[in-house]
């Protein structure tokens, strides 16, 4: 069983090391694809301004980046077993935001929803399966969380 679970989890965290390598590799259209679809709320505004200065990137650039470099290293993370609850938590909340910026089909008329609603449903198991990978991490289920120490009583 354990030699599942390993394959299993290796097999998952395929989805999120290919698209991140795909994200970096396009920064610019994944930027792009960013900017069209996430706006910044007024409150941050002011720290936007002072990240983009310091740093001669635009917002969505930089957001690109982090997405791309949080999907590859989660993905490997949790495909070596390497602080695999802590990364499949992020994941999660990633695609938590992913699927309300990116796939809201509650906003759009049926033909543009459906396969919207498909992608989100889509995310949706992928949070599942983060959750369960945040719940046992890398030990299987053979192996329990707390053993009992053995008695000693002669």
């Amino acid at each position: 069983m354990p030699a599942f679970i390993s394959v299993g989890r290796f097999l998952f965290a395929i989805l999120f090391i290919v698209s991140g390598a795909l994200h970096l590799l396009d920064l610019a259209g994944t930027t792009e694809v960013i900017t069209a679809k996430v706006m910044m709320p007024a409150a941050v505004t002011d720290y936007v301004t002072q990240l983009e200065d310091m740093t001669g990137m635009p917002m969505a650039k930089m957001l690109a980046i982090a997405v791309g470099a949080l999907e590859l290293v989660g993905g490997l993370a949790i495909a070596f077993n390497l602080g695999a609850r802590v990364f499949a938590v992020l994941l999660a909340l990633f695609v938590i935001a992913a699927t309300f910026y990116f796939h809201d089909f509650w906003n759009q008329a049926w033909p543009d929803a459906k396969g919207n609603m498909i992608q989100a449903l889509k995310n949706l198991s992928l949070i599942g399966g983060l959750l369960i990978i945040a719940g046992i991490g890398g030990r299987s289920r053979d192996v329990p969380a707390y053993a009992e120490p053995a008695s000693n009583n002669y």
